[in-house]
């Protein structure tokens, strides 16, 4: 008997209905199976959130300003950020890197950041890529660097944020070109574009994806690894490509990756065309209320946890979805079953 078999057989003898706890069973099951055990453990959870600015953001496709991204670096060394909050409330170790924020950090005065650095943001997209291929490369190694030291700590489940304003824009070219998807589909409102705003920041992007296969992908077979990292690399945030490596890591690792909204869904979609194997270790916490995520997740086949109409990033939806994959754990490894509960097994 495989290993998927036994774990379905101990779910399915729980002192209960078949089926009867829904989504719960088939996490149990995934769980079971990223550990290769019929008793999985969740153990010292972490959060790694990395930061970067973006030059697509020069052309007003947000809301908010750049400076916000590194004034949120800042307070999240005061606990006073969404994602500090949920951190505390389930026991997440966080740690903030910065990969590319418009910002010099003093490191005696905001000792909570640490410093991975590339560049004080991207390259402007509309017109050259937002990164160069070594840059491209370095972000990956960070990312699989601090996943390692989350393992050595003894990390078994990781999600992963981000900071940096303007990144719903190259999650939205992503989505359009990794799923073959109709740009104005996956454009949505970031931090609360109205109308207009919307609008704008959609010619903005359609005309960058047009520079862009004209000068670029002109050549490159589509949907072959060159295309994946070569549409990774131009439209891309080093915050994204660091969250890009971190979750190909800890799935090499064996460990869960626990997957936020809309931007951390395009990470997890670019992984998995550099890395199919890695959609295995992936659990959907939360679709959030950003246009085209629940177009995205519906395409990838992911059913999330939660949807709570958040659009927050940082990871909180993830965050926020932790609990229930506890009780999944604890479903498994605490309920009785019916012979050793002396129950009828009606089924």
């Amino acid at each position: 008997m495989s290993l998927k078999e036994e774990l379905q057989q101990k779910i399915d003898n729980l002192n209960k209905p078949k089926g009867s706890l829904g989504k719960l069973e088939s996490l149990a099951l995934q769980i079971g199976l990223i550990q290769q055990t019929l008793s999985p453990t969740l153990q010292h959870p972490c959060h790694i959130l990395f930061g970067g600015d973006h030059g697509i953001e020069r052309e007003g496709v947000s809301k908010s300003p750049r400076e916000v991204t590194w004034q949120q670096m800042i307070n999240y060394g005061r606990g006073g950020g969404g994602v500090n909050m949920f951190c505390r409330q389930h026991g997440f170790k966080l740690r903030v890197v910065d990969v590319g924020v418009d910002y010099e950090f003093d490191p005696k005065q905001y000792p909570h950041i640490i410093d991975r650095k590339v560049a004080r943001g991207t390259h402007n997209f509309l017109h050259e890529a937002a990164m160069s291929q070594a840059d491209y490369e370095r972000c990956l190694a960070i990312g699989a660097e601090q996943v390692n030291e989350c393992k050595q700590e003894g990390c078994n489940i990781i999600c992963f944020g981000e900071m940096g304003i303007g990144n719903t824009s190259p999650s939205s070219i992503w989505m359009h070109l990794m799923l073959d998807l109709p740009l104005e589909a996956c454009v949505g409102a970031g931090s609360g574009l109205d109308a207009a705003g919307v609008k704008h920041k959609l010619e903005i992007l359609q005309a960058a994806v047009v520079h862009y296969q004209q000068n670029c992908a002109n050549g490159i077979q589509p949907q072959s690894r060159e295309w994946t990292e070569t549409t990774i690399r131009y439209f891309g945030g080093f915050e994204m490509v660091a969250a890009i490596g971190g979750m190909i890591r800890a799935a090499e690792l064996g460990m869960i990756v626990l997957v936020d909204g809309f931007i951390m869904t395009a990470c997890m979609l670019a992984a998995s065309h550099l890395e199919p194997s890695v959609m295995d270790y992936a659990i959907f916490g939360h679709c959030g209320d950003e246009c085209g995520h629940q177009l995205m997740l519906r395409a990838m086949g992911a059913d999330p946890i939660l949807h709570l109409n958040m659009r927050l990033g940082e990871g909180t939806g993830a965050l926020c979805a932790y609990p229930i994959i506890q009780s999944a754990v604890n479903m498994l490894n605490e309920m009785d079953n019916f012979q050793h509960a002396a129950i009828t097994k009606y089924f």
